[in-house]
């Protein structure tokens, strides 16, 4: 009984802070974990692409960015049903609805895993066939076929571990899912270059290596759940309800949208390389995780304003979520532009980390790289809109901006600019979405940004009538 006390007690006093502590200082402390989870993600996914580049094999690192599009197909489910839940949670903890939050956390993660388990089902019956539709060529396909088999042994848990880390994340516990991200990150470092070469393994080693970490990663966030203060995941607790599938939908479409369109341009983008050869492929999977690792950062900050945004939001504290919102594009916009700047200089070298040796390789991927780093700064701003239209239910807002950036716009172009432009049309097609897509955000962000200040003028009002009654 103490211990449920204790439990109460703790949920109430993060309840408070949460709402009442400085915004900014809320962020950053939030912040400071996700960014610190996102980018050691970030870093071993870059990891297996720097340690099978070593193999020396076009065709070996390529396999490693044909498979990141299923990857990225495994990471949509988790982030769908974490966000969805999550979201739902902070809300609900702001309201101090715990025994509706403790339910959904049980739902979020019981639906993640069995999605995890569809998945690697599927995969596994139809390896090839998937293989050649994520972009493989001849010479790729046999490397992507062993990479991918073992990432699909391992999906369940990769879906659950993010349903996980981000239900954390929007309780404000965000250091035990940092432990849980990181711990599994760091461990895939030191296992990718003792399974490909000491063992020999090859891409086959990266898989597993990836496979088991994730698992530990599963362990640690599991037990985390259950520290003091946290949610805890009880299976029991899981509704099989249509009121909680609508509440997931309505918060996790928008990250569905996101991260399922990136897989698919991530398809786009191998099969249009492809026509330029393995050495294209490998130069863009170079790129495509360099890039992440600049916007794992961004995204990692933007995930310490949700939970701020969602408890304030919750508890109609709107000066406050606007607060933290400004806050946030400020912050991630001069970082941006320095990390840009930084990045574009010494394009050349941070391509040579991953294919040293190849010319042709290290020439073009510095290129695209440089066209990349050209709009990046405007991802602050995007990033930032679609996280706060999503964490307060505008849903058909969020899934367009989200759609937009890999999607609306990226698919047409990267199909229609090489017929124009040949290999730079590959090359420009993500900048200039990502122009088009920030255009799009300015009027969705003025429509949101005004509702929210009518919701202020009409709680004001509220407040003056009770006075006045009270007077």
């Amino acid at each position: 009984m103490d211990g449920y006390i204790n439990q109460e007690e703790e949920l109430h006093l993060k309840q408070y802070r949460m709402t009442h502590d400085s915004v900014k200082k809320l962020v950053c402390k939030l912040a400071v974990p996700t960014i610190i989870s996102m980018m050691i993600t970030t870093i071993y996914n870059m990891a297996d692409a720097y340690f099978v580049g070593k193999l020396n094999s076009n065709s070996a690192t390529g396999a490693v960015g044909v498979v990141f599009s299923l990857m990225s197909i495994i990471q949509a489910i988790g982030f769908f049903f974490g966000h969805g839940s999550g979201n739902y949670i902070s809300k609900q903890l702001g309201k101090e609805n715990n025994d509706e939050a403790s339910s959904m956390a049980a739902t979020g993660f019981v639906y993640s895993f069995l999605g995890g388990i569809f998945i690697t089902v599927i995969g596994i019956l139809f390896l090839e066939p998937i293989a050649k539709i994520l972009g493989s060529t001849p010479t790729i396909l046999p490397y992507a076929k062993d990479y991918m088999l073992y990432i699909l042994l391992g999906a369940p848990f990769m879906t659950s571990s993010l349903v996980m880390n981000n239900q954390l994340r929007f309780q404000g516990s965000a250091k035990y899912a940092m432990f849980g991200i990181t711990t599994g990150g760091v461990l895939n470092i030191l296992l990718d270059p003792l399974f490909i070469f000491t063992f020999n393994l090859g891409i086959k080693g990266a898989a597993i290596a990836t496979v088991l970490s994730q698992l530990i990663g599963f362990i640690i966030l599991f037990i985390g759940c259950k520290r003091k203060g946290n949610i805890s995941i009880k299976i029991l607790k899981c509704r099989f309800c249509m009121k909680f599938v609508k509440e997931i939908v309505k918060g996790g479409t928008p990250s569905l949208c996101r991260q399922g369109l990136q897989s698919v341009s991530n398809v786009c983008l191998n099969l249009m390389a492809g026509t330029y050869g393995d050495p294209a492929i490998a130069a863009m999977t170079i790129v495509i995780k360099i890039m992440g690792f600049a916007n794992s950062v961004v995204i990692g900050f933007g995930q310490g304003f949700q939970p701020v945004c969602g408890f304030n939001y919750g508890a109609k504290k709107y000066e406050r979520v606007k607060e933290a919102f400004y806050f946030c594009v400020k912050f991630s916009s001069v970082f941006l532009i320095f990390i840009s700047a930084i990045a574009y200089i010494f394009s050349p070298q941070l391509i040579e980390l991953f294919q040293k040796g190849d010319e042709y390789v290290a020439n073009i991927g510095a290129f695209a790289l440089r066209m990349q780093l050209l709009t990046l700064p405007l991802t602050g701003w995007i990033t930032m809109c679609n996280m706060m239209m999503q964490n307060i239910g505008k849903v058909v807002k969020a899934s367009i901006l989200a759609a937009a950036r890999q999607g609306l716009f990226f698919i047409p172009l990267i199909f229609v600019l090489p017929i124009l432009f040949d290999f730079t049309g590959v090359v420009i097609a993500q900048p200039i979405a990502d122009i088009l897509t920030f255009i799009l955000s300015i009027p969705l962000q003025i429509l949101v940004l005004k509702e929210i200040n009518r919701q202020i003028s009409f709680r004001s009002l509220e407040e003056e009538k009770i006075k006045s009654i009270n007077e």
